[in-house]
Formats: C-alpha cells, structure tokens, sequence
C-alpha cells in the first residue's frame, strides 16, 4: 500500500509531553495508525470498521 500521499495528524488523546504520540491518517477506505516518534517504523492498517472497533476498545480500557 502506498502511504506517501497520507497525511498524518496527532491522534486526540496524545500527550502533549511526547510519550505517547499516536498519528493517524485516513485514506480512503482505510484508517493507518503510527507511532510519531517512529515514522518510519510500522505502521497498523485498518478498514474503517475495524477501526471503529479498535479505538471502541482501546476507550473501554
């Protein structure tokens, strides 16, 4: 998948401090999620469903 046309923002529950930067971009059928101090690094594809799904989760944890 070619992610060099995402355009990445800071996930809203972020920390300011930097510890636990989240960055997510929406492409069109898929949701990607990455850590922003590793941009590089791997990043989580997900259909927006299962995105749904996952950020439900991670709220109730």
């Amino acid at each position: 998948m070619d992610l060099s046309v995402a355009v990445w923002r800071k996930a809203s529950r972020s920390h300011e401090d930097g510890d636990a930067c989240v960055e997510v971009a929406n492409l069109a059928e898929f949701v990607t999620v990455r850590d922003s101090k590793d941009p590089e690094g791997p990043k989580l594809i997900l259909s927006r469903d299962d995105f749904r799904r996952f950020a439900y989760v991670l709220k109730e944890a």
